[in-house]
């Protein structure tokens, strides 16, 4: 990441700020993300919509430190609370994973190991960063459990990974990265291949996190539904540009760029309407 000089101002509550961040393939140099910018307050969310190989997850991946070899940040800067993670060193990240910043990914059975007890993998996060006593850290386990909305959380603490429903796993997933209570977390697609009851279920349980404990949340998603439920703000990306960004409501009931109005348009026959907050006349369409 090139260096930038960064302002000693930060807004309060600021918890992430992305400025014209590029991201190229390592040997060729190709830009594959070009001029992401936006930034996120504690108590806020922030959708990325577009299609597959648009970008979104790579700006994720960036944030969190975890580009995959093959590609590398060639301009901007990310922040997170005001510091320029391009000074980063491991030890750093290791401080800031779980704690600063956290995340949930699409198919959770493949972040649990299949060997290990689902309860025990939770709590080895206590025992392991927090130094807790065993007993305290299953306390603790489980009191994430029940707030999770888990149905008798000894059973499923006591649960392998194959022993469980996705809406289940996904639940002691998210109890993984709320664990250490970070500013950030970042849900990529982590509600995509749930069926619709079970995914309502976890965007209440997202929301609720964000109103109650000042969450900034990050939501990657390729349903504007979701965005619409969950964000305050939404950012449109296609082919590595954004291409246009702004206050939910603003841009799913008005979208201006031809892509986003194709995106409204597609998801208005599974009835986004009814997800949007504020009153106004109906969504705009393409012809």
């Amino acid at each position: 990441m090139k260096g930038a000089a960064m302002s000693s101002t930060t807004m309060h509550g600021t918890a992430v700020t992305v400025n014209e961040l590029a991201i190229a393939h390592s040997r060729s140099g190709a830009r594959v993300v070009q001029g992401v910018t936006f930034s996120l307050k504690r108590g806020r969310a922030l959708g990325i919509v577009g299609e597959s190989g648009s970008g979104k997850t790579l700006t994720c991946r960036a944030i969190l430190g975890i580009l995959p070899r093959a590609f590398e940040v060639a301009d901007g800067w990310v922040t997170l609370n005001g510091r320029n993670i391009a000074t980063f060193t491991r030890k750093d990240w290791n401080a800031v994973r779980g704690r600063t910043i956290s995340a949930v990914f699409q198919d959770p059975a493949s972040y649990l190991n299949p060997a290990i007890r689902v309860g025990k993998q939770i709590e080895e996060i206590f025992t392991a960063q927090q130094l807790l006593p065993r007993r305290e850290a299953k306390q603790r386990v489980l009191q994430l459990f029940e707030a999770l909305q888990l149905r008798d959380p000894d059973y499923v603490f006591q649960q392998y990974r194959h022993e469980l429903s996705g809406g289940m796993l996904q639940r002691v997933l998210i109890a993984a990265a709320i664990a250490q209570d970070p500013q950030v977390l970042i849900a990529d697609e982590a509600t995509t291949a749930l069926d619709v009851t079970v995914q309502a279920e976890i965007l209440d349980l997202l929301l609720d996190l964000k109103q109650r404990t000042a969450l900034a949340l990050l939501v990657v998603s390729h349903d504007l539904a979701v965005v619409a439920q969950l964000c305050d703000e939404v950012l449109v990306m296609k082919a590595g540009v954004v291409v246009e960004q702004g206050p939910v409501d603003q841009i799913l009931r008005r979208p201006q760029h031809a892509y986003t109005q194709l995106l409204v348009s597609e998801h208005s026959s599974f009835g986004l309407e009814r997800f949007m907050t504020a009153p106004s006349a109906e969504l705009d369409h393409v012809p």
